[in-house]
């Protein structure tokens, strides 16, 4: 097969200009096809990451309705259930409204043992559970502002008022957290729930939602089960499930990421095939009179369709692993750039392997056609035309 090569290689330059563009598409076609991919994989490892012994404890309207602080005591009380660490969304507005800060209130001690992935050095952890107006924040965070500990910022809510009226909190930088796998947010900030409750104009005693660590992860659904049961039928009934389902439920709301994805990536493939298919089908109907020639010197049809079949696998192979490769470039690039966003953005294996059988099957489709018509073409009609 591969001594037909040279002339599968000379029949392709035949159209410079055409043999380009229909490179191009393909290697776009499999960039983009590569680039989404390592999307959706991100995007499940980001589900993956997250804890199978962590719950997610929220209003069962939605998670914009608080439920009532004392929930956070009887949840605590739930056989099987380690630690309970409560949340209040403080948003957070450094300077203006440009800089958006992820900031939430919790408690110290209840999210250290909930979050251990999350690291600490033991006195910044004093510290944050000593100062009342204590702030620790994420290392990508420190990068961004060039914030160091010991520095006292003003954050601005959004949303929360003082009981003086105003909407400027003061922190103390007392720590800069690091994560090790997990999927926390590098750029957030936490500060005590304390702080924030005693503080509060309105909306005192009130949890936005919490994160429930278990202590066996096979039974987080009867844990999640036992926690509604016992706010069932109440004026604040919650909704829990795993890290893991609140999380995809999340990206759910988005869309269906992988549908879409999907979708996006067969309008692409569809127009590659197109392109292909044309450019095959015009190759063969110019070299006519040259297939006659070959039959008439001893080629077979076998030997004809063997050809054309592998001036299209040549052309959708090289376009197709030129554009992996470039995307798995690509792909290493911004994976270290968005990494606190996208904790795993890379192309694996699995993906040049569905690669490379598309490939196979693009090339055989764009060129069974004209190899067919090829083959059955007679000697005296190839020769006849001009």
């Amino acid at each position: 097969m591969f001594r037909w090569l040279p002339l599968v290689w000379a029949n392709l330059r035949r159209r410079k200009l055409r043999l380009v563009f229909t490179f191009i598409s393909i290697l776009l076609a499999f960039l983009m096809f590569g680039m989404l991919d390592a999307l959706r994989t991100s995007l499940s490892q980001a589900i993956n990451l997250a804890g199978a012994d962590r719950l997610m404890l929220q209003s069962k309207v939605n998670i914009t309705v608080s439920n009532p602080r004392s929930h956070f005591e009887k949840v605590k009380a739930v056989p099987g259930v380690l630690a309970v660490a409560p949340f209040n969304w403080f948003g957070g507005v450094f300077k203006d409204s440009k800089q958006q800060i992820q900031v939430q209130a919790t408690d110290p001690v209840e999210f250290m043992k909930v979050y251990p992935e999350v690291k600490l050095k033991p006195e910044e952890l004093a510290a944050w559970k000593n100062d009342r107006q204590a702030i620790v924040i994420g290392q990508a965070l420190a990068d961004q502002y060039g914030w160091k500990v010991g520095q006292r910022i003003p954050l601005r809510s959004e949303i929360w008022r003082k009981t003086d009226g105003t909407d400027v909190w003061q922190f103390n930088i007392v720590g800069i957290y690091t994560v090790s796998g997990s999927g926390w947010d590098k750029r957030s900030a936490m500060f005590q729930y304390d702080y924030f409750n005693e503080s509060l104009q309105f909306g005192k005693d009130l949890v936005g939602w919490m994160v429930i660590k278990v202590a066996n992860p096979d039974d987080s659904e009867k844990v999640a089960n036992k926690i509604d049961a016992m706010f069932a039928n109440s004026s604040n009934e919650t909704k829990t499930a795993t890290e893991r389902v609140f999380i995809k439920q999340f990206l759910d709301q988005v869309g269906n990421i992988g549908m879409i994805l999907v979708s996006v990536t067969s309008a692409v493939f569809f127009t590659m095939l197109l392109v292909t298919a044309n450019t095959m089908a015009q190759s063969v109907r110019e070299r006519t009179n040259e297939i006659g020639v070959l039959k008439t010197l001893g080629f077979s049809g076998q030997s004809i369709l063997g050809l054309v079949l592998l001036e299209s696998l040549f052309l959708t192979f090289t376009g197709g692993l030129v554009g992996l490769g470039l995307a798995w470039l690509l792909a290493g690039a911004l994976g270290e750039g968005i990494k606190d966003y996208f904790p795993v953005f890379k192309i694996g294996v699995t993906t040049f392997m569905v690669g490379g059988s598309l490939m196979l099957v693009f090339g055989l489709v764009t060129g069974m056609w004209p190899a067919l018509t090829a083959m059955r073409l007679k000697i005296v009609d190839a020769l006849r035309r001009n």
